[in-house]
């Protein structure tokens, strides 16, 4: 693949509009956390009937693992990854907070319930989490874990005759304070003979509401506001087995941490879509001010200090871009990039987003400082990218250790 073909850019036009309508008069209610993004997710689902599209998918992935009593595919509707990575890149140019609320309940939280679940938690939670008709939340991140996400995790859930009781707490929570449905991961209390970093974890699926779980106010934060963020706190939950995704707790619906890799790698690649929509969004930016700013008498486009910061922001969107083409082509091959070449990927494409978008506040001026100007939220977004699925410090041990293991 070496270019968008006609039908995939027809999509990205009606994306486009769509964005240009309903979401850019929006923004700066969703950038100051006042409008929570969830009704125009279910808005843009409508109009472009992802929503009935869905329901359909879970009808028939679940009709289908009724009658063969096997496992489902995944959410993914076939042949529609570029329509996907289109979308995602269209969204995070002008509000990446939005894409991030989208992606964590549908593309972590959905898919580990229907990665892990049985069919009868499937038939409860997928079909109002694929719609958007409920909001997820993936929670695995504690406040002395970060990176050392396995190793560090202090919540903890112990055996209480055919119940669970779950203590402890997660922070940096995308969704989670006004999520729907969360997926918890916890280290079971094996007793002492078992040390506390080599503890199985094991995957719940609370519901809002319940006694003992209490959703933290959104953390104000330098960028992706448009996507709420907050602490989850958990004080004696009861949880019936039928809440443990698998009903397991051993065998492969059990210890979660081959599943949370995996998930790893869907996120990190994801990056990359995101990394592109702001890169363009910049550089669409970036041609227009240099062609109509004035300085001594001339557009400041003819200066090349400013082409050489338009060119090199140039090769950088050929390069993410190519990285989404390969991704693309990938995917349609039924193959998933493994966790080195997505931490790669994640590495990259980021490092090149916030570049370009610190560049694009340089190029802009006293201008690029001021909030009015869209540069300024691109870059406090791009650095996000950084951070987010994992800091790049982790994402080189990845790669590293990929390379090493051959």
């Amino acid at each position: 693949m070496i270019e968008w073909s006609e039908t995939e850019l027809l999509i990205r036009d009606a994306i486009r509009e769509f964005v240009d309508k309903e979401i850019r008069p929006q923004v700066d209610a969703l950038e100051s956390g006042t409008l929570p993004p969830y009704d125009l997710i279910r808005k843009m689902f409508a109009s472009f009937g992802i929503d009935a599209l869905a329901r359909e998918s879970v009808t028939k992935l679940l009709s289908k693992e009724r009658g063969s009593g096997g496992g489902g595919g995944g959410l993914a509707f076939g042949g529609q990854e570029a329509m996907a990575l289109i979308a995602v890149s269209e969204l995070a140019g002008v509000s990446l907070g939005i894409v991030a609320s989208l992606g964590v309940s549908i593309g972590l939280t959905a898919q580990t319930i229907l990665t892990k679940g049985t069919l009868a938690q499937k038939e409860r939670w997928l079909p109002e989490l694929a719609t958007f008709e409920k909001v997820g939340a993936w929670a695995i991140t504690e406040p002395d874990s970060g990176s050392d996400a396995f190793g560090g995790m202090k919540t903890s859930v112990r055996r209480d005759g055919d119940e669970y009781v779950l203590n402890g707490q997660k922070t940096f929570i995308t969704n989670g304070p006004y999520a729907d449905t969360i997926v918890v991961y916890a280290k079971l209390d094996e007793g002492d003979g078992v040390d506390k970093r080599d503890r199985k974890v094991l995957t719940f699926v609370l519901d809002k509401g319940m006694p003992g779980l209490t959703q933290g106010k959104p953390f104000k934060k330098m960028g992706m506001m448009s996507s709420p963020t907050g602490e989850l706190f958990f004080s004696d939950v009861r949880l019936g087995r039928d809440r443990l995704l698998g009903e397991s707790e051993t065998g492969r619906d059990g210890d979660s941490k081959a599943e949370v890799k995996s998930g790893f790698a869907v996120e990190r690649v994801g990056v990359a879509a995101l990394a592109l929509g702001i890169i363009n969004e910049c550089h669409r930016l970036c041609v227009d001010y240099a062609k109509n700013r004035k300085l001594w008498g001339q557009e400041i486009g003819r200066f090349q200090l400013i082409q050489l910061k338009l060119a090199k922001m140039e090769v950088a969107r050929i390069n993410v871009r190519n990285m989404v083409f390969q991704l693309i082509e990938t995917l349609r091959a039924g193959k998933m990039p493994t966790l080195a070449e997505a931490s790669a990927m994640k590495l990259y494409s980021s490092e090149a987003a916030t570049e370009v978008a610190m560049e694009a506040v340089q190029l802009f001026g006293g201008n690029g400082y001021m909030a009015e100007y869209r540069v300024e939220q691109l870059a406090r977004d791009a650095k996000s990218l950084m951070i987010y699925a994992g800091s790049n410090e982790i994402q080189v041990t990845h790669i590293a250790k990929g390379l090493l293991s051959r």
